[in-house]
């Protein structure tokens, strides 16, 4: 079953001529009744086949309802990003553009704009293609944005990949308590989190342009979800520069924490490699990582592990930035020392009855600026001391799955 010609129109006509009455006389001719794109769209959803391709033609669709997903193996493919545009500017229902749950599913070549939520979210599916595909909040950083852009959760072997994400109130690309991930040749901006790896395991983040965001890439590990123990993370060859944007984050969103001007966070993570990044201008700090207990925050789950491990950062390159240090630990320190914030900053909390070797490795990285806070209590008491940090670690795996397209 072929489909994807049938969305080539924006209306396609239904007619009940011809239908015979029960008597077997022939019927009036009953009024064509039209069904709008959307709601052509919703039905060829709901009655796709697995191997199914459904072409959104060029041109901006008003979609004023959720969209859903849940047959496996379907391709939903635009005609380019910039060209065929799913607009929810006017949306009523639903709490995402566009939610998937099936497995196989590949998505390419278009646009999702203004939605009330999340603009992509994929849910407990395996083998899933972003690829071109663009969300954006077209009125720019705004708290009323939807949180998330492209969003995958709990599912796995996942690429994104040439795709946008603008103007999300938490993560322009978000994934999370997920698998083996791959996100390259992207571009984030104007998001709370640019791109954000959360309890998750097992990522390559490469080749993306993270920019104009409060926070370029996070990397966290969160405390009350159903997985947790995020480890095994790449961030290599990005660019990271002029994440200074204000935090526009509704209140209470764990995000909302991420200081302005912030270029990497790694938060309660282990097993993180960050190597031939471009990080550049961002006024915070260029790379922090830290505990979760960081400032006195509790923790009250028992299977939770607060404390970063075995963080691996070398061979990056910095220009600038920690002109205008905002994380909390930061600012007196700042008003004390009236120093600009170093490259690498690390808080000094390690589990107790740890040693602190090899939780921070830096490679023979001599000339690169870092600080350890010390715990952030004292800003008096941090230190600049390189020498207990200039190891190695065992680097980690390139990732590597099928991917549909994927020479």
């Amino acid at each position: 079953m072929n489909i994807s010609r049938i969305l080539m129109k924006s209306t396609f006509v239904l007619t009940a001529a011809g239908l015979l009455a029960s008597c077997g006389e022939p019927e009036a001719p009953a009024p064509e009744t039209e069904l709008t794109f959307e709601e052509l769209l919703q039905t060829q959803l709901i009655q796709a086949q697995p191997g199914d391709v459904i072409e959104i033609p060029a041109g901006t669709h008003e979609i004023t309802r959720s969209l859903s997903l849940n047959v496996p193996g379907i391709t939903l493919q635009g005609a380019g990003m910039n060209e065929s545009i799913l607009s929810f500017k006017n949306q009523v229902q639903g709490a995402e553009g566009l939610l998937v749950t099936a497995d196989d599913f590949i998505i390419q070549d278009l646009a999702i704009e203004d939605t009330v939520g999340d603009a992509l979210k994929v849910n407990e599916s395996t083998n899933v293609t972003i690829r071109r595909v663009r969300t954006e909040w077209t009125r720019g950083a705004n708290t009323e944005n939807g949180a998330y852009g492209i969003y995958p959760v709990q599912s796995r072997n996942i690429l994104i990949e040439d795709s946008v994400a603008i103007g999300a109130s938490d993560a322009g690309f978000y994934v999370g308590q997920s698998s083996q991930i791959i996100v390259r040749n992207s571009r984030a901006e104007y998001n709370v989190a640019g791109i954000e790896i959360e309890n998750s395991t097992f990522a390559d983040v490469y080749d993306n342009v993270a920019t104009n965001n409060t926070g370029g890439i996070l990397v966290f590990d969160l405390p009350n979800l159903e997985v947790q123990g995020g480890q095994a993370t790449r961030v290599f060859s990005n660019e990271v520069y002029r994440n200074n944007t204000e935090n526009f984050a509704p209140e209470g969103n764990i995000v909302g924490n991420v200081p302005p001007g912030t270029g990497l966070l790694v938060l309660a993570n282990d097993n993180i490699e960050v190597f031939e990044n471009q990080f550049w201008d961002n006024n915070n700090v260029n790379i922090m990582i830290y505990s979760f207990t960081l400032g006195g925050r509790t923790v009250s789950d028992p299977e939770y592990d607060p404390f970063p491990e075995q963080i691996y950062v070398h061979d990056n390159e910095f220009r600038g930035g920690g002109t205008a240090p905002r994380h909390r630990s930061l600012v007196p320190w700042h008003e004390a020392s009236g120093l600009n914030t170093p490259n690498i900053v690390w808080d000094g909390l390690v589990k107790a009855g740890a040693s602190g070797d090899n939780i921070i490795c830096l490679g023979n990285e001599t000339s690169t600026s870092f600080m350890n806070l010390m715990g952030g209590e004292d800003p008096a008491a941090v230190s600049y001391d390189k020498a207990p940090h200039l190891c190695t670690l065992p680097r980690l795996q390139k990732i590597e799955f099928d991917v549909p397209g994927d020479d």
